[in-house]
């Protein structure tokens, strides 16, 4: 035989006492029925019928109150995600504008005096150019005809 201390000694017992707990409720409760008339068992039933369906109705009205609570809790949550990204998304682009804006500081605090006057003089061409080419479309087309600007 193995040896055996006496914490396990302890469980074991612990655990038998349990055991007979359980075994001595279970052959009252079977005595008790034994002993109980057609009209006491019918009765035990009924009652037990009684609560099963109350319990289920109880589920039922949880659960219906549960799916709109639900549908509650998604409908706020659908609105709060939008409002997130709309504010995120405002908050992408106003940080972009802001690099944007800082980049093109940078290259002109970088930019020598001859590299503005050359940037200019190429913005002043261009407008140049574009204006010459508006007044020759201008002068292509008859007067009074709708003309399309591509």
């Amino acid at each position: 035989m193995l040896p055996v201390d006496s914490r396990q000694l302890e469980n074991l017992k612990g655990e038998l006492l349990k055991l007979k707990k359980k075994e001595i409720m279970a052959q009252r409760s079977l005595d008790r029925r034994a002993e109980e008339t057609e009209g006491q068992r019918n009765s035990r039933l009924s009652a037990m019928k009684e609560t099963a369906d109350f319990q289920l109705w109880q589920k039922v009205a949880r659960t219906e109150e549960t799916e709109e609570q639900n549908n509650s809790l998604l409908t706020v949550m659908a609105q709060r995600d939008q409002k997130r990204r709309a504010e995120e998304t405002e908050k992408q682009r106003n940080r972009g504008l802001s690099d944007m804006a800082q980049r093109g500081q940078e290259r002109k605090a970088e930019e020598t005096e001859e590299q503005r006057n050359s940037r200019l003089s190429d913005m002043a061409q261009r407008s140049q150019e574009r204006r010459a080419e508006e007044n020759r479309r201008a002068k292509e087309w008859p007067i009074g005809q709708a003309r399309r600007v591509t």
